[in-house]
């Protein structure tokens, strides 16, 4: 199965990937099917299997590539995977600016975009086949934000929190 350009809100834009070793596979297969569509993909890791490897590493890169992207008015996701997905989403969202949201249904994909504006989609590649992880991938891209006021007084909300917290740091 690959991605469809059909309704595709963000052909072209750019996604960066962080993964560990058990969403190795499975970021190289959405990096391809990604890229067919038109988006510009980066890879921020790992390169090549290591069992023990260390998802924030890579994971954090791809969130703080996000949010330098969306800072300097490039539109941009990104996509971390583990074999949960659970820990990827948490070292993602230590990144200030950051949305990510852990997925495991077309619904949940959706609305994450939709509702929270998120800008990264969490995954466990071992919680779902690879045609269901490009389902995924492709509800959340191509699902816009909708702006609506409750959503942007919400999210306007963690924003003032994450600010405040930040500048209160000693």
């Amino acid at each position: 199965m690959t991605l469809q350009r059909q309704r595709d809100q963000l052909t072209g834009s750019r996604i960066h990937i962080g993964t560990d070793h058990a969403g190795l596979e499975l970021s190289k297969l959405l990096a391809s099917a990604l890229t067919e569509i038109g988006h510009e993909v980066l890879d921020h890791g790992p390169t090549e299997y290591d069992p023990l490897d260390d998802y924030p590493e890579f994971c954090i890169a791809a969130a703080q590539a996000v949010a330098r992207d969306i800072a300097n008015g490039t539109a941009s996701l990104g996509i971390v995977i583990g074999g949960s997905g659970n820990g990827e989403q948490i070292a993602a969202n230590k990144v200030p600016g950051i949305r990510a949201a852990l997925v495991w249904n077309e619904d949940t994909a959706r609305l994450a975009r939709e509702h929270n504006d998120a800008n990264i989609l969490a995954i466990g590649s071992r919680q779902h086949s690879p045609d269901e992880c490009i389902r995924l991938v492709q509800a959340f891209v191509r699902e816009p934000f909708s702006g609506e006021t409750r959503h942007r007084r919400r999210i306007s909300q963690i924003l003032d929190y994450e600010a405040g917290h930040l500048s209160n740091r000693g």
